[in-house]
């Protein structure tokens, strides 16, 4: 894996202590979901509520809802409103470009965090898709958008028509596909990982889920039944552009964010990663480990037995079996297959002087995509899940003030 050796850096150490007590705000992945969204049942923690737990023990933690199946600026755009507050504006030029609604009426919020700004700054831990979406928030606060580019006219909403940098003091990615997975090929290419969720689904009702594109003049109908919302969700326009979750998740639309959403000089990064196979004893493939979920192992293994291709021919190779049931490990690690090439890397090691700007990771093997937040696990695996969460929160709150 990429290590990166930084000439004049001394390695010291250094015992984690809190310095800052910055909110910690969850952002969830493709097909997830908010606070009470599903019941009793927790999008982080399933039937336990890791939230709960974490705020027991004095952790200001802020749970996210976005559109599970929107693109990754949408999400990004609807994370900034539900913390600051107002009226959801996804820009006036990117709303012309895919037709969808500017300004959402039914997209107004308080704020559940409006006092943040520069001197308060915020951690960011999200999983699967969600760290993706982190990145993008990060990037969409750092720069200015135009209107008219040759006027330099600004959009006009507080997010996109001005830069505030410094707001966010770090981004952690939980099993986040940086580099796209491949099972958006394997599967799919309209509504992939749809079979997880219905896995789920099936276990705690359906009658509270909603697709969240009213952006886009979709939302389910008056004693419209799951199955028919589902079907309809399936053939919407939306999945023919690249304004959509299936874009950004894939190989070709995960490498052309990446050409932008590199990492900041003044955010710390994390990732979390993740895998339930192991190579066979003969040949390349990997198949899953013992403690796989069933409805994990299916896809795990043929995630472990296939190539994926970007659409200039090239494809992936066998360091792309490795997986956790949806997403490729090595996709995990950084984003690395920009046009400007990978973000710097490092292995996290506890006697770190950690820098800015620079990913450190961490690997957990034998946890799934889901168990890794609570879901379709045994009690080991939910158990490695919940303390290796708690302890990755210590490492942020000792992170040094601004």
């Amino acid at each position: 894996m990429r290590n990166l050796f930084f000439p004049g850096i001394i390695i010291l150490s250094f015992f984690l202590k809190a310095q800052n007590n910055y909110p910690i705000v969850f952002l969830h992945g493709f097909m997830g979901w908010g606070e009470s969204e599903m019941g009793e049942y927790n999008y982080w923690g399933g039937h336990d509520d890791f939230i709960e737990e974490m705020e027991k023990n004095g952790l200001t933690i802020l749970e996210l809802s976005v559109g599970p199946v929107s693109s990754n600026w949408d999400r990004a755009i609807e994370a900034y409103y539900q913390l600051k507050g107002g009226q959801v504006d996804y820009g006036k030029l990117h709303s012309k470009k895919y037709n969808i609604d500017q300004k959402p009426k039914n997209k107004v919020y308080d704020g559940i965090y409006p006092q943040w700004d520069e001197g308060n700054p915020i951690h960011i831990i999200g999983h699967s898709m969600g760290g993706q979406t982190a990145r993008m928030l990060q990037y969409l606060l750092s720069q200015e958008f135009y209107v008219d580019e040759a006027l330099k006219k600004n959009e006009e909403s507080p997010l996109l028509g001005d830069i505030q940098n410094n707001w966010i003091k770090s981004i952690t990615s939980i099993s986040t596909p940086h580099d796209g997975t491949t099972l958006t090929q394997i599967v799919t290419k309209t509504i992939p990982f749809i079979q997880y969720f219905v896995g789920v689904a099936g276990v705690i009702g359906t009658e509270f889920y909603d697709f969240d594109l009213a952006h886009w003049g979709f939302k389910i109908k008056k004693e419209e039944s799951w199955s028919n919302y589902l079907k309809r969700m399936k053939r919407h326009e939306a999945w023919d552009t690249k304004n959509i979750s299936s874009w950004d998740l894939s190989l070709d639309g995960a490498r052309e964010l990446n050409g932008f959403l590199q990492a900041s000089p003044d955010v710390y990064y994390f990732s979390i990663v993740t895998s339930t196979t192991k190579k066979r004893s003969s040949g390349l493939n990997h198949d899953p480990v013992e403690g796989t979920s069933i409805l994990i192992r299916t896809r795990s293994k043929l995630l472990g037995s296939r190539s994926g291709y970007w659409s200039d021919g090239s494809k992936t190779d066998s360091l792309w079996f490795e997986n956790d049931g949806v997403v490729n490990t090595i996709s995990m690690y950084a984003p690395s297959t920009g046009v400007n090439g990978a973000d710097p890397l490092l292995e996290y090691d506890n006697r770190d002087l950690l820098i800015p700007g620079l990913w450190y990771w961490k690997k957990l093997s034998g946890i799934d995509h889901w168990s890794i937040i609570g879901h379709l696990g045994n009690a080991e695996r939910v158990t490695k899940a919940k303390d290796n969460l708690i302890d990755h929160i210590e490492l942020l709150r000792s992170l040094p003030q601004n």
